[in-house]
């Protein structure tokens, strides 16, 4: 499973590959897993199955937009934790493009699919989003009710779906946090996210228990500022370049990546 844009042959995430087989996309995977005998859903009737499809559609045109607006678009958050955490995730030097180039691709895709008629301007726009992520929140606690999943005591493919939603809303600490602020107003679903949380992800990725947690939140602050600082760095060293005199660019002719999946350096640079 590939998780990182960079590493994706064609830069959407997650990706799995099966032998020979590379599939994209969350709903194609788990098509695939299922034709593998892996299913969430074998105790569900036809109306839940029916269900399921309609609330996966419901977060894909509701919840969506406003979570890639709140991760890419909203100019705070995407400085001070979008860029530099995704920039610290990503092999020098496409650090430096993929997340402007990610940035400019949610704002295209909230514009294509929520612009126009009879909303002309972006904040017309942003406001709607979060409208509608609002609403769909409500619609999702109001169907989770006092039940530990939404289907029963089991975990489901909806589940799955509602968690990989929620949970960076839910966690992420954002400067601007508007969204955060009305998911924290819906206990069962704050409830829901650390169930999940605490049965599916007691070990973080350091090996440490649910005890350390504070220690990681550190650590990763740590990283956002040294990445901040390193960026800063190179923006000061580009516009020192820029204004001093210098030969002509040398031109890049070839890019590798090496095999294995590791981060793989800049092989050769050519005149």
């Amino acid at each position: 499973m590939i998780n990182s844009s960079w590493r994706a042959p064609k830069g959407d995430v997650p990706v799995l590959i099966s032998e020979d087989i590379v599939i994209s996309q969350p709903a194609k995977i788990l098509n695939f897993l299922r034709k593998q005998k892996y299913n969430a859903d074998y105790e569900l009737s036809a109306k839940q199955g029916a269900d399921t499809l309609a609330y996966i559609a419901l977060l894909e045109e509701k919840l969506f937009p406003a979570l890639l607006h709140t991760f890419w678009v909203e100019a705070e958050n995407y400085c001070s934790v979008t860029k530099p955490w995704f920039a610290s995730r990503i092999a020098f030097p496409l650090s430096l493009y993929l997340p402007g180039k990610m940035s400019r691709e949610a704002l295209n895709r909230i514009l294509l699919t929520r612009g126009g008629p009879p909303l002309y301007s972006l904040t017309e726009v942003e406001a709607q989003i979060y409208r509608d992520a609002k609403e769909c929140l409500n619609l999702l606690s109001k169907r989770l009710g006092t039940t530990q999943f939404f289907f029963g005591d089991t975990p489901t493919t909806l589940d799955a779906f509602v968690f990989g939603f929620l949970a960076p809303i839910y966690k992420v600490c954002f400067p601007r946090v508007q969204l955060q602020e009305h998911l924290k107003q819906l206990p069962n679903l704050c409830r829901f996210c650390d169930d999940i949380l605490t049965c599916y992800f007691r070990l973080t990725v350091s090996g440490h228990s649910p005890g350390g947690q504070d220690m990681a939140d550190a650590n990763l602050q740590k990283l956002t500022q040294l990445v901040n600082k390193e960026s800063n760095l190179i923006e000061k060293m580009d516009d020192n370049l820029r204004k001093s005199p210098q030969h002509p660019p040398r031109k890049l002719t070839m890019l590798k990546l090496a095999a294995g999946g590791e981060e793989s350096p800049l092989n050769r640079l050519s005149p």
